[in-house]
């Protein structure tokens, strides 16, 4: 690749590095929010790379005094060397080129073009820029299992309050490891995005959590029933009963939900967190 192109690659990626984590919270998109100062860190480093590709790469001024010393003030060689490189051509050297370089035309000129796959470089540094890819959602979630959520052995009491709000993995726990039973008859209060099953009347209240960044990503889901899919990907607030399915407190509980009351409500601006539900107000 040659140097403008490669100077133009590091300052696209530095300053696409630094709009979506300085600048915006688009970067909460691709990784957690701890990561936002080695991104700052990393587009500013990309961008003092182009500068100092950009200044290596300027016109040099020839023609320096030790030239001068090795040419003589007439601009003839006396050094003696001439006639001594023409020999070193060789008997059979009539053509006054010599032997070219790889890379070269004979004009002294380098014609080696830039592969055209590298070009493809560029798309990911102007889309940070100028489209930012959206942050996953329905369509990954559809495509693999709920994750398994931590073992607990200990639950605390469930406060009286009602709706009860609960993360989609306390609820989940709560259905399959709390011995107590707790959440029976309990009306509860989950929020996520919607995530249609395919060829059901039920979907998916879906959470996706990270644990780096966007390429081990997770989802956490609960399957509601009794109430037509929103939109897929669209945020809402559900409000509802366990849904009986297998033994409460046990594995084969399934995490399921009979919906009362489904709400829309706006994205959050860190998605990729299994945060507690607001309360909406009546």
């Amino acid at each position: 690749m040659k140097r403008p192109v490669q100077v133009t690659l590091l300052v696209l990626s530095g300053l696409g590095l630094l709009h979506v984590s300085l600048l915006t919270d688009l970067y909460l998109r691709y990784v957690k929010e701890g990561m936002r100062p080695l991104l700052i860190a990393s587009g500013v480093l990309l961008l003092l790379l182009g500068v100092v590709e950009a200044w290596s790469a300027r016109p040099r001024r020839r023609g320096g005094r030790a030239d001068r010393a090795a040419h003589g003030a007439d601009g003839h060689d006396h050094t003696g060397h001439g006639h001594d490189d023409r020999a070193a051509l060789g008997a059979d050297d009539h053509t006054g080129h010599g032997t070219q370089a790889p890379g070269h035309s004979g004009h002294g000129h380098d014609h080696s073009g830039v592969p055209r796959v590298a070009w493809l470089l560029f798309l990911p540094a102007l889309s940070l820029l100028f489209y930012a890819p959206p942050a996953l959602g329905a369509y990954t979630a559809a495509r693999e299992a709920p994750q398994a959520v931590a073992r607990q052995s200990d639950f605390d009491p469930l406060p009286a309050t009602s709706p009860l709000p609960l993360t989609l993995s306390d609820f989940t726990r709560r259905v399959q490891q709390d011995p107590s039973q707790a959440v029976r008859g309990r009306t509860v209060l989950l929020t996520g995005f919607v995530t249609p099953e395919k060829g059901r009347d039920t979907w998916y209240l879906t959470r996706i959590i990270l644990s780096c960044c966007a390429a081990d990503a997770q989802s956490v889901k609960v399957r509601v029933h009794g109430t037509k899919a929103p939109a897929a990907d669209t945020w809402v607030s559900v409000t509802g009963t366990w849904h009986p399915g297998g033994t409460l407190g046990t594995s084969s509980a399934r995490a399921d939900l009979d919906a009362r009351d489904v709400r829309e409500v706006a994205k959050p601006v860190n998605a990729y967190t299994d945060d507690l539900p607001l309360v909406p107000s009546p």
